[in-house]
């Protein structure tokens, strides 16, 4: 029997008292048993990530961006050892757990770059008026303190980059906590930060189980934290801690439109890829994925067969085979929840196009048209591979349905037409708007995030760092400006 994962303390690896299983969602195979820190141990680095905040927010930026560039060196060499851990614990296909590495990978180089141009210092005459005569105003970034990055499972290891990278760019002391359905791959990259250089203290990796996170949410020593989850579960930390600095990713109901310039036989074919591999992408557990297409009437007709077929001919199955496209959802559990949704929307009147079957943790991709405004999929983020099909009479009319929903993550509009791109970037209630393509989208350096219950704050490398920091300005007086 192998030993259990150890899980890293304040640099270090340490084993618990207790452990627990992670299991491959496609066949229920154990992948690994980690190892669960008592309380005392968790004491222990929320200790140490404090006690060296003001030695790690004063570290010279070469140390920082050197350890940043061994940790994206070292992903980049085991992509696809990592690759697989993440297809195993995720149930991701292989395909696109590969690009989740590579992800990683540029989130750490980002970081590195940042790092090296961060916190320059911005100078501001203040002999505008005559009371300021001879001064000059210094204002830098400090870090807020040590930070608690939460992520989820749907993206293990590029999701709790996103939360450590920024981190020690900005000299920010960090405790990541991964989702407990898969924790492995955020060990790996405890692996990689050991073999850096940085101090004893500035990071731990914690394999916490979710009902003992109130304490850790709640102390006062981590001032800063960064979630990623749910909404329900986002909003409960951001109520309980309202004297932190809270930052929450939580989730959406991608729409993508198609307006009626985009008619063409091309246009709809590349539009109906687009929907249907987003659609299905992570088995649909990702919250930018697209739930909702909103057609022009004057094609709705013709683009509808044409998502169709292109939803069918997604190979869903084994996620270690190179050819599958979408693999099962992270539990029996998710798939059954969302089996239940589609079952009350197709009662409730809606027309089911294609699937709608659930094998274990695997549902087949779906779509629908005429759903009912009320069912659950309507409402909600389906965080599974449903799509939901509709019309639209106009440009507005589309415009407003993206908007009729408790979230705004982000939305695609495929058009030509430059000036209907600028009508969508300003009317649509969204953190992101992609001309030309699905809500899906995301560069890991441009600023992520949503508006209404889809979330506060941003990520993205350059914009999470300012979160994790405050300005601080600094007056000279008797200058001879």
């Amino acid at each position: 029997m192998t030993s259990p994962h150890a899980f890293w303390l304040a640099g270090r690896q340490a084993a618990g008292d207790t452990t627990f299983d992670v299991t491959n969602p496609w066949d229920g195979r154990l992948v690994g048993t980690v190892a669960v820190p008592t309380e005392e141990q968790v004491e222990e680095a929320v200790a140490a990530a404090h006690a060296v905040r003001e030695e790690f927010a004063a570290s010279p930026a070469h140390v920082r961006a050197a350890a940043l560039d061994h940790v994206a060196r070292r992903l980049l060499e085991r992509t696809e050892e990592i690759a697989q851990l993440i297809s195993a614990e995720n149930g991701k296909p292989v395909k696109w757990a590969r690009g989740e590495v590579g992800r990683a990978v540029s989130v750490f180089r980002f970081a590195t770059e940042e790092a090296r141009r961060f916190n320059g210092g911005d100078a501001q005459r203040l002999d505008t008026d005559a009371g300021g005569t001879g001064r000059l105003a210094l204002t830098r970034r400090f870090p807020r303190g040590a930070v608690l990055g939460i992520a989820p499972f749907n993206f293990p290891l590029n999701l709790s980059a996103h939360k450590v990278a920024p981190a020690i760019a900005v000299g920010a002391p960090i405790i990541l906590k991964p989702a407990p359905a898969t924790p492995l791959s955020s060990l790996i990259l405890g692996e990689l930060l050991a073999e850096t250089d940085l101090p004893v203290g500035s990071w731990s990796v914690l394999t916490v189980p979710n009902d003992r996170m109130p304490a850790l949410v709640q102390d006062e020593r981590l001032p800063v934290i960064s979630f990623t989850g749910s909404g329900p579960v986002g909003f409960s930390i951001l109520e309980s801690v309202p004297r932190k600095h809270v930052t929450l990713e939580l989730g959406g109901n991608g729409a993508a439109v198609v307006l009626g310039d985009y008619a063409s036989d091309a246009d709809l074919d590349w539009a109906a890829s687009r929907i249907a591999t987003f659609g299905n992408y992570q088995a649909g557990q990702s919250c930018i994925s697209v739930q909702r297409v909103i057609a022009d009437a004057s094609l709705y007709e013709r683009l509808v067969p044409k998502i169709v077929a292109a939803v069918e001919s997604q190979v869903t199955g084994d996620p270690s085979d190179p050819a599958t496209d979408v693999g099962p959802l992270v539990s029996e559990a998710a798939a059954q929840r969302l089996e239940s949704w589609v079952d009350e929307a197709v009662k409730g009147g809606a027309t089911l196009l294609t699937g709608g079957t659930r094998d274990g943790a695997t549902y087949a991709p779906t779509v629908l048209a005429d759903l009912p405004e009320d069912a659950t999929l309507s409402c909600e983020e389906a965080f599974g591979p449903v799509l939901s099909v509709q019309r639209a009479d106009s440009e507005e009319a589309a415009f407003a349905a993206v908007n009729d929903s408790k979230y705004g993550l982000q939305a695609g509009v495929f058009t030509h037409d430059l000036q209907a791109a600028f009508r969508a970037h300003r009317a649509l209630e969204v953190g992101g708007v992609i001309i030309g393509d699905v809500p899906s989208y995301r560069a890991d350096q441009m600023p992520y995030g949503g508006v209404k219950e889809s979330g506060v704050g941003r990520e993205g490398v350059a914009y999470a760092m300012d979160d994790y920091t405050y300005e601080r300005v600094m007056v000279l007086t008797g200058l001879d400006l």
